[in-house]
């Protein structure tokens, strides 16, 4: 971190800000105001970055966070839907923070149509993530931006869970086998209600992803993930069953299954993302091999 520390927004900064732009959080956008300065270091230490790296910010809102980020000395570019809290947050930062006012670019747009960033490729994604959007846009950035190599996302608790759930954890599905296609995921941290405003009706997390190689796969990523899908659509059921439609018939998906090495009689939640990818394998070669035999 820089030697010097800002003043960050706190309870009465932030309703007063609110105030003044007429802003009233909605649960449409998921907007839950950080107003807890100690919350905010504790975000910006836990996201382990350091001076001179290149930022990106979801959902910067009133701007704590975005304060916390540029006081650690990095360069942020803040991703924010709203056209009226886009407009007031270099304001705010130039009022609060104005020698570190040229290290902050905003961005006018909604996170999940966002296919480029301007300036250097982001090293690290550290966001309050809304609720409603968090694991869409926690893997449109994994996938648009493989420069990540480290993100740290408050998310509900709930969510932290499952994006850092193993095989075989009750809390285990699309959004644990999607995540760990491109990161290894640990939940760090549990942030209490009182520190946001409004206070949400649940508490919230701290996860932390730091980008690996996907499983090694002729399979696509966008065939890995339908298999996912799939599995995971009915959870009662048996591989064999769940991958059927996919597969064009229970008994093309056994042999699938077998050829990936796979129990046809297991479920979804049971399997590692590096089995998903030999399913999808399998399926592929079943799939060129159907179409050779009839060509």
């Amino acid at each position: 971190m820089t030697n010097t520390l800002n003043a960050l927004l706190g309870p009465v900064q932030i309703r007063d800000l609110a105030g003044r732009l007429g802003v009233r959080p909605t649960k449409t956008l998921g907007q839950n105001f950080v107003h807890d300065a100690g919350t905010v270091r504790k975000i910006v230490r836990s996201a382990g970055i350091e001076a001179g790296q290149h930022v990106v910010e979801v959902g910067p809102g009133l701007g704590s966070l975005t304060l916390g980020l540029l006081e650690a000395g990095v360069s942020v570019v803040a991703v924010e839907i709203d056209p009226v809290l886009a407009a007031q947050l270099p304001l705010t930062v130039r009022e609060m923070a104005p020698e570190q006012a040229d290290r902050l670019t905003v961005v006018v747009q909604d996170a999940l149509t966002v296919k480029e960033l301007p300036g250097p490729p982001p090293t690290a994604l550290v966001a309050n993530l809304p609720y409603n959007v968090a694991v869409p846009v926690l893997l449109t950035f994994l996938e648009r931006f493989p420069s990540l190599d480290r993100v740290l996302v408050m998310v509900q608790a709930e969510v932290a869970d499952r994006l850092a759930a193993p095989p075989g954890n009750r809390t285990y599905g699309i959004p644990s086998v999607k995540a760990a296609w491109y990161a290894s995921a640990r939940r760090t941290a549990t942030i209490g209600r009182s520190v946001f405003w409004p206070v949400p009706n649940v508490d919230s997390a701290l996860v932390l992803l730091e980008r690996r190689d996907h499983p090694q796969t002729t399979a696509s990523r966008q065939s890995v993930f339908r298999v996912v899908d799939a599995a995971f659509a009915q959870r009662r059921k048996t591989l064999r069953g769940a991958l059927s439609g996919l597969a064009g018939s229970p008994a093309a998906a056994q042999s699938a299954l077998e050829a990936a090495g796979v129990d046809p009689g297991a479920r979804g939640e049971r399997l590692t993302v590096a089995e998903f990818a030999r399913i999808a394998e399998a399926l592929e070669a079943a799939a060129t091999e159907t179409a050779e035999g009839g060509a």
